[in-house]
């Protein structure tokens, strides 16, 4: 199985999030998509990405989401 292009292979939510992610145009096009214009990387968020537990990218949308929605709370 050839390992996981991410600048180049189609990103969707069910998409696994794997040693190799990187934070490209490709994925940031995906986020602001799934987010909004608003979709920043942070470091928090960053280090969430890599932190290697399992998840997909529709789980860091989600998490993205929850993370704004508690600085709009604070």
């Amino acid at each position: 199985m050839k390992p996981f292009d991410w600048h180049a292979d189609t990103i969707s939510r069910a998409t696994a999030i794997t040693k190799s992610y990187r934070n490209t145009q490709n994925v940031r096009r995906f986020f602001t998509r799934e987010c909004g214009n608003a979709f920043r990387f942070d470091r928090p968020f960053m280090a969430w990405l890599k932190d290697g537990a399992e998840k997909t990218m529709g789980d860091a949308a989600d998490e993205w989401l929850r993370r704004q929605a508690e600085r709009r709370k604070a």
